[in-house]
């Protein structure tokens, strides 16, 4: 009884999580620029169903619920998307796109529907080996045995006679059966050598209680091969795990939920932001250029979301510059916010700080580049912060108006963090005696509310802030989402959506964006080793305006989106040029493009070497201070007198003030004193030192 109760305590303590039917109250007659459509129409009736019993629940795997992944890609050349659908816990399914938005089932003929049994988490289109087919990976994870939790690697054969593409598992041959608890894969050309590298986030199965500054420390040393994160190095078609060598932490404290990959820091090399669940913090690795990364977050970024989920980099203001956003659980409405807060205390929040844990607040961030190697986070300025218990983040130019929106995926099957659940376990398990059987289970199983809410999705107004359009743009519907892509799945020159849900049919949004709106489409064509150009970056100019999307469909949650680039244009008939800059170093300029077609662009014809420009000189350095000064550490804490203070006054510094004091043309400065230590005046000399008076 004990081992179980501390068990459901933990997951309370640790998850904090929530969940709500909010929605923007803005009504238009005007056509919703998305239809849901039948899947009478799509012939996908794919439902990722779950199902609880005694030995696979909530209680025992903290993410039972958390959904699995979706991805996309031509995979026989006709020039549209394929969407392949990832269930926990029955099989994958694959459709094959014939047009007009209307799909059949290829799975059995392409034998990609997985083994049986296991724990199915993210998927990934993605040309492994080089050969310009897409290729599939599968994520496992769960409280499984490891030949139930290797993850799968579908290589493409090829067409069969009838022209559909048929696979085979080949995991073990290219060192991928990995049987750690996998959430997602990211491969990338991390070296520069012209092959994807593999970043394979995991999480820990299991939540950790009962933490304390010694227990931190000491699993934060030690590496977990199970649940912490790995990283592969591709060597010459074989993969081989550089973990520890690379710079990647690899601790039992793994929460990995999802990974965006991006040059952040403008060096020409791709860098890592990961994202982990409950009070671990992110990490943001920086790409050193020699084979290893440096955990940068600290010297970049101010604060983090608390339980970070689905991440994604991209260039949300048409700066030229990528943005980092991460999604947390924080609800729109204050009763939800209430009803499902966890215990987000000051105490916990410190220990996590003394522990290098970070500054970590439980909602949504959106950290904006200022292109100096900092980032302000402006999410509740942006109207982003707060999202409920969201999954994917999809930033795209959903209304083709030159401006990238954000599509949010939403929802958990059951409220497990409701604070009257909670105390409802807590008195069955005292009413139980401490014998816990299969039918208390199932008892406490029965007792969770369930949950069914509204995606989001949000007009990018240009501005640094976003428009809810849950209404107008018709994203009525109910339902608990996890993984999602977008694709011109009829290649009309908008993007539509894909949804993975749990216990309802996937949702099939089709794009109904005015055919005023121009578009241009960009497919890239690497050279072998890479062939969809992953890590390139592709520039689109028209007047003084630009926009930046990089090449990287992993992204969001558990999933990977199509490689076919798209940028909406408005009233733009044309634009003056397209760059793309190839992770290689090349780049090629096409000047004078039409509006609203597919430019095809090869890495084998960029003749011309791009130099990254050099960082700007900051406007202020740090120096060794000139006034030899301290203060003694106050251990008073007003928080723990008036819990409703906004700051604690009880940790202000003394007071400064400057002037010249002595008329000698130099400014001098007072530094205030506390309880113990009386002020100092310290004039300054003509040396530019400082002198206590």
């Amino acid at each position: 009884m004990n081992k179980f109760y501390i068990l459901i305590a933990g997951l309370f303590l640790w998850s904090a999580c929530t969940s709500t039917d909010s929605t923007n109250s803005t009504t238009s007659s005007e056509k919703p620029l998305f239809e849901l459509l039948d899947s009478s129409k799509t012939n996908i009736n794919f439902s990722n169903r779950i199902t609880e019993d005694f030995e696979h629940n909530v209680f025992n795997y903290p993410a039972y619920y958390n959904g699995s992944g979706v991805a996309v890609g031509d995979l026989n050349g006709d020039g549209q998307d394929e969407v392949y659908l990832s269930s926990n816990m029955a099989e994958n399914k694959l459709y094959f796109n014939q047009g007009n938005m209307h799909f059949v089932d290829i799975t059995e003929i392409s034998g990609v529907a997985g083994r049986q049994g296991g724990w199915r988490n993210g998927v990934n289109m993605v040309d492994v080996n080089g050969d310009g087919k897409l290729d599939i990976y599968v994520c496992y994870s769960g409280n499984f045995d490891i030949a139930l939790r290797r993850n799968q690697l579908f290589i493409n054969q090829g067409l069969n006679a009838e022209g559909i593409p048929t696979f085979r598992d080949e995991a073990a041959a290219y060192g991928l059966d990995d049987p750690s608890y996998s959430t997602q894969s990211y491969f990338f050309d991390f070296d520069r050598d012209g092959d994807l590298d593999l970043l394979l986030v995991n999480e820990n199965p299991k939540p950790l209680t009962n933490l304390d500054d010694v227990t931190i420390q000491d699993l934060l040393k030690k590496p977990d091969p199970m649940s912490g994160s790995k990283f592969f190095i591709n060597n010459k078609g074989h993969f081989e795990d550089i973990t520890f060598k690379a710079g990647i932490k690899n601790s039992a404290l793994s929460y990995g939920l999802a990974a965006a990959i991006s040059d952040v820091n403008g060096d020409g090399w791709p860098d890592i932001y990961l994202s982990n669940d409950y009070s671990i913090q992110d990490y943001l690795y920086i790409n050193t250029g020699k084979g290893t990364f440096t955990e940068q977050l600290a010297k970049h970024v101010d604060h983090i979301s608390m339980n970070s989920m689905g991440s994604n980099i991209s260039d949300i203001n048409n700066d030229g510059l990528p943005d980092i956003y991460t999604l947390d659980m924080l609800p729109e409405d204050n009763k939800r916010q209430k009803l499902l807060q966890g215990f987000d205390n000051y105490e916990s929040f410190y220990l996590n700080l003394r522990n290098g844990l970070y500054y970590q607040y439980m909602r949504n961030m959106l950290h904006v580049n200022n292109g100096t190697g900092s980032f302000s986070e402006i999410g509740q300025l942006s109207g982003i912060s707060n999202t409920d218990w969201s999954w994917a983040p999809l930033f795209a130019d959903f209304d083709n108006d030159g401006w990238k929106d954000l599509f949010v995926t939403n929802g958990y099957l059951h409220d497990f963090t409701n604070m009257d659940v909670v105390k409802y376990n807590e008195n069955y398990f005292r009413s139980i005696g401490g014998e816990v059987e299969p039918k208390h289970i199932m008892e406490m199983l029965s007792k969770l509310p369930s949950s069914s809410v509204k995606n989001y999705i949000y007009k990018n107004n240009g501005d640094l802030t976003f428009t809810n359009k849950v209404v107008n743009w018709g994203f009525d519907a109910n339902s608990n989402s996890s993984g999602a892509v977008y694709s011109d799945l009829d290649n009309d020159g908008d993007l539509d959506l894909i949804v993975n849900n749990i216990n309802k049919q996937a949702f099939i949004y089709q794009n109904q964006t005015d055919s005023t709106k121009h578009y241009i489409k960009v497919k890239l064509k690497g050279l072998t080793g890479n062939t969809d150009g992953l890590g390139s970056k592709v520039t689109v100019y028209y007047g003084d305006k630009l926009q930046l999307v990089d090449q990287m469909p992993a992204k969001g949650y558990l999933s990977s989106v199509s490689s076919m680039l798209h940028f909406g244009l408005g009233k733009q008939k044309s634009v003056d040029s397209v760059r793309v800059l190839w992770l290689s170093g090349k780049q090629q300029v096409i000047k004078n493009v039409q509006a609203d077609l597919t430019l095809y662009v090869k890495e084998a014809e960029a003749l011309d070497d791009y130099k990254n420009p050099k960082p700007p000189t900051p406007i202020f350095k740090s120096v060794p201070s000139l006034i030899a000064t301290s203060q003694n550490k106050n251990t008073i804490n007003d928080f723990k007198r008036q819990t409703l203070l906004v700051n604690a006054l009880s940790f202000s510094g003394p007071c400064m003030a400057k002037a010249d004091v002595n008329g000698d043309g130099l400014e001098d400065v007072f530094v205030g004193g506390d309880v113990n230590r009386a002020g100092v005046l310290y004039l300054q000399t003509k040396n530019g030192q400082f002198k206590a008076s």
